[in-house]
Parts: structure tokens; sequence; C-alpha cells
């Protein structure tokens, strides 16, 4: 593909001008009215759109603007990360109003070493006036075996990778009026999408997967009810970071870790061999899927169970699920 089209005159296009400037070779073909890109034989294509708005996902005093940028672009790419789909592009819808033309760059700067880090060059885009700032991206992606939502299957493991809660601890440590842990601020701010991981994970059999932006107590709700099962979750086995506990690693969301179900006979060999292929990365066997017990029947009736449902272990003991608040949900109405 070839660098990029002349553009015209305007105050627009002068803006663009100065993001081509910044990015470099991180950006390809832009200037036409749409992106032409080749999907390799064989594969499907990958596309996901996320979005990054002011004072919902992040507020400009907890930030940097290199920070917005970067971890914008990377909340989008982990949907890639999850399907187990590498990169082909990125696509970028910049909303900046005057009060933050001036941080244009240094967006521009995080947005552009988030696509390096994982080869997906910019192939195009939009940047518009309006009353907030708010960076929607569009990531467009291929695979030749994809994981979704709807293939866990009854006997896979369930595997986190990485470890839970420091986003969690940075946001309760800003709304609470204090700096948060220098560790929990950069997982909050410099998350990085699992591509490598989730591409491994595909090509050794995992059967499904889901990010965890809204938490894993939502986010195996959700796994479970796309693939009509029961998911069995294991509390004293969940990876947390220092300092946290099991409710807040459950509640904590933008953590944009996996979740994987995967059909392996010894979980603990499956994890060395992931964590060899992929810098160290822990992942962790945290749950199993089971099918679903119809209503009536006595074990039902016990546990409550229902297609969805997620239920509690504890040192191999059916318990009741920590209170944590609900998932993360832009439409859910405020807490009274």
């Amino acid at each position: 593909m070839s660098r990029h089209l002349t553009l015209g005159p305007g105050a627009e296009f002068d803006a663009v001008r100065a993001l081509l400037d910044k990015w470099g070779a991180r950006a390809i073909g832009i200037g036409d009215d749409a992106a032409l890109l080749d999907v390799p034989a064989g594969d499907r294509l990958v596309v996901s759109t996320d979005s990054s708005v002011e004072t919902v996902h992040f507020r400009r005093e907890w930030l940097s603007s290199e920070e917005i940028g970067w971890r914008a672009t990377m909340a989008a790419l982990s949907d890639l990360a999850a399907m187990g789909a590498a990169p082909l592009g990125v696509l970028l819808a910049l909303t900046v109003p005057r009060s933050w033309r001036a941080e244009l760059p240094a967006l521009a700067h995080g947005i552009g070493d988030a696509v390096e880090r994982h080869a997906a060059p910019i192939v195009g885009g939009d940047v518009t006036d309006g009353d907030r700032l708010a960076l929607t991206i569009t990531v467009l992606g291929h695979t030749r075996t994809a994981l979704t939502r709807a293939a866990a299957v009854p006997g896979d493991t369930l595997f986190v990778t990485g470890a839970l809660g420091g986003p969690g601890a940075a946001l309760s440590a800003w709304l609470g009026g204090t700096p948060p842990r220098a560790a929990d601020r950069a997982r909050f701010a410099r998350p990085d999408a699992r591509i490598a991981a989730g591409r491994w994970l595909a090509a050794h059999g995992a059967h499904a997967a889901i990010d965890l932006s809204d938490g894993l107590r939502g986010d195996i709700a959700h796994l479970a009810a796309a693939s009509s099962v029961r998911c069995v979750l294991r509390l004293d086995a969940i990876p947390r970071v220092a300092d946290v506990t099991v409710a807040q690693a459950l509640a904590s969301g933008e953590e944009y870790e996996l979740l994987v179900a995967a059909p392996v006979s010894d979980a603990d060999a499956f994890a060395r061999e992931f964590r060899a292929a992929n810098a160290d990365l822990a992942l962790t066997a945290v749950g199993r899927v089971e099918a679903v017990t119809p209503r009536g029947q006595p074990e039902a009736a016990a546990i409550g169970a229902a297609v969805g449902e997620v239920v509690a272990e504890q040192a191999g003991q059916r318990v009741s699920m920590p209170a944590t608040g609900r998932a993360f949900d832009h439409f859910a109405p405020p807490d009274r």
C-alpha cells in the first residue's frame, strides 16, 4: 500500500498532516475515501470498534495525553486479542474540542506507540470538533481459527492471563482522593492488548475467550450465557495483584486480560507451555465449564443453576459469590 495521498487545503487537513508527521511509517495509505486491505487467503476478517470518552472512561487529571491515546488504542486492540486475531490495521475517529487541540500531538504519540507495539498500522479515520474528547477506534484483524464467547463446552478448563485488580485499585484511589500505587496506575494507564497470547491460545486448541474489560465477574457471565453453559469459578485460584481482595479482583474492570476456555488434560503443563511462549505472562486455571442442570432437578435447586450462571467454589466447596456490585454497564440505571 502507498504511503499517503496528497491532502487538500484547510485547517482540518492541516491537523491530519500534523498527525501523519507524528506517526510516520506507523500510518499508511491515508487520504482516500476508504482503506484497501488484503486478508490472507483462508482467513476471516475480524472487525471491532471501541470508544474512549472523557469523563466516562477517564478524567483529564488522571492521565497524560499520551496515556489516553495509548489506552484507548489498546482497549480496541484487546478485542482482536480475545478473538485470537492478528491486526491488519486501525481506523481512528477523533473528536477533539478546542481545549484539547494543543494536546493533539501528544495524543497522536500515544496512539502511534500502541499501534507500533502490535504492528497495526493506522489506515484511515476522521477528525472532528466536539464538546469533549472522544477516541473511537476501529480495529481490523484476521484469523483462521477464531475464539468466540459462544464456543465454551462442558469439560473445558477456564484460564485467566496475568493478574487482576490493579485498574480497580487505581480507580478506587483516584475516586477516594488519593494517588494510586505506581503499579496499579500503570495497569490502568498503560494496559497491553494480549494479541500474541490470543493467537497462541487459538493455535493451541482453546475454544472460547473474552477480554476482561468489564471485570471478571461480569465477563465470565457473558461467556457462560453466550455458550449456554455454567461456569464454576474457583475464588482461591484467581490471580491478584498485591493487597487486592478476591472481591476487588472480581469487580476490577479495564483489565484487558483474557478469560479463556480450553480443553486440556493437564492445566499446569498447558500454563507452563503458554508462559514459556509468551514472555513469561502468567496463565492461571481458575475454574471449569459445566453442563447446565435442567431446572427442577435437585442439583439445580441446591445451587440455583441456570444457563449463563456463574457459581463459586472455595477450597473445593460451593460458596456464595462475594458481593462486588454489578459489572460495568453504560446503560444501567444509576445506583440509588
